[in-house]
């Protein structure tokens, strides 16, 4: 948390709030570092239908070491557990660190007969939050407020992402790195999906979390246009987004905002919240409850894959690491992904079973295959055979929940079957 200081705690106009948030959107620089970041459900074995109780998720975790690739463990307000990996020199690198931390944490869980089953959405059990935490009270209520009250509980406590982090490369770059980050989303949603099941049933779309962040208010999750200028587009995109909680600066918790205020409004009066204007400190807290597919911070959080077992997600890492940081394998996968920039919506309910989906993630995989590290090699290929079949990691689940229901499909993705 940044420190308090009377620069984040004056009052803020338009002009200063714009140039505060575009000033840390992205750092110039070379591009290569990658970080990772994995949710997973966790897995109760001997009652998989029931969630865990956050007392026990919490000792449980409080009680882990220090893990050998420094990844820290925090948990979602579903009782998903999460590892966060620091910035490594290359994807295959990020990738071993974070195998071993998920190997310590495996080896505490399964010592209470726990484990954790990274898949996009939860193919068993009702979304449900079990994290007593103000923050995530108030998003629900925000979320009951502007409509969207089922995909906000389900977004929370119902879906886990794989999360890659790549540096924003040198400044004049930017236009064209943000824009073709976006331009894969579609492409690598299908290529990734693996959420075929959610409350013990078939949804019908191959990445129910990507139709879930769909569902959600554009306003605060939709993409970014992929104009000149991402830093001040940025800027004004989160500007515009409506305010969801207002923290009391005394540290009492943070109150829900139950109508729809853009930010910039707060910021001239217009409507004003919590009896006062907001600061650099309200603002920086709005920018954590903004989420679109790829969130500039300082460098580029994409956030569209869904999570995926061994050896899915060690793959997608590094084909949309190569994808961005290749030069070659970018030109070609921003050749390949042009028709179908804008189908997120196709690419979650259909998936590769689209024509041009596939063509698109065939000629992507071939272009990662060319440039991935050795180390990963095997498990891209791997992907870029299950990609020529026209399958994705979902389609096992989907095989494993009509053969033996949504309990199997759960247990199947779980570190205790593998």
């Amino acid at each position: 948390m940044a420190p308090i200081t009377e620069e984040r705690t004056a009052a803020l106009d338009l002009d200063a709030a714009a140039a505060h948030v575009a000033g840390a959107a992205l750092r110039a620089g070379p591009v290569g570092s990658v970080g990772l970041e994995l949710e997973a459900h966790l897995v109760d074995l001997a009652a998989p239908a029931t969630r865990v109780p956050w007392q026990r998720i919490t000792g449980i975790v409080d009680a882990l070491p220090a893990l050998p690739g420094g990844s820290r463990v925090t948990l979602e307000p579903g009782g998903q557990v999460e590892l966060s990996g620091p910035p490594y020199p290359d994807v295959a690198a990020a990738v071993a660190a974070l195998r071993a931390d998920r190997d310590v944490l495996a080896a505490a869980l399964v010592a209470e007969r726990l484990a954790v089953a990274p898949v996009g959405a939860d193919p068993l059990r009702p979304p449900a939050r079990v994290c007593p935490a103000p923050r995530y009270a108030a998003m629900e209520e925000h979320f009951a407020a502007v409509g969207c009250a089922e995909a906000g509980t389900a977004m929370m406590a119902g879906t886990a992402a794989l999360q890659v982090n790549l540096d924003a490369g040198p400044c004049a770059g930017w236009s064209e790195r943000v824009s073709l980050a976006h331009q894969l989303g579609p492409t690598l949603v299908a290529v990734a999906a693996c959420s075929p099941l959610a409350g013990g049933r078939p949804t019908g779309w191959v990445s129910q979390r990507q139709r879930v962040w769909s569902d959600l208010d554009q306003a605060r999750c939709g993409p970014l246009l992929g104009g000149a200028d991402p830093a001040g587009e940025w800027a004004a995109y989160a500007l515009a987004a409506p305010v969801m909680l207002v923290s009391d600066p005394d540290g009492g918790g943070a109150a829900p905002v139950r109508e729809r205020v853009r930010f910039a409004d707060w910021v001239t009066g217009a409507v004003p919240l919590g009896g006062r204007a907001p600061t650099a400190a309200d603002l920086d807290y709005h920018l954590t409850t903004l989420f679109p597919p790829v969130r500039p911070r300082g460098y580029l959080e994409i956030r569209y894959l869904d999570a995926a077992p061994e050896p899915w997600w060690p793959a997608l890492a590094a084909v949309t690491a190569v994808l961005l940081d290749d030069p070659v394998a970018a030109g070609h996968a921003a050749a390949a992904t042009a028709p179908v920039a804008g189908a997120w919506d196709r690419a979650a309910r259909v998936g590769l079973a689209d024509p041009a989906l596939h063509t698109a993630a065939r000629t992507c995989l071939a272009a990662a295959c060319a440039a991935v590290p050795v180390a990963l090699r095997p498990e891209v290929e791997a992907l870029a055979d299950l990609v020529d079949r026209g399958r994705c990691p979902g389609d096992a689940l989907l095989d494993t929940a009509r053969a033996g229901g949504p309990t199997a499909a759960l247990l199947s993705a779980t570190e205790a079957s593998s």
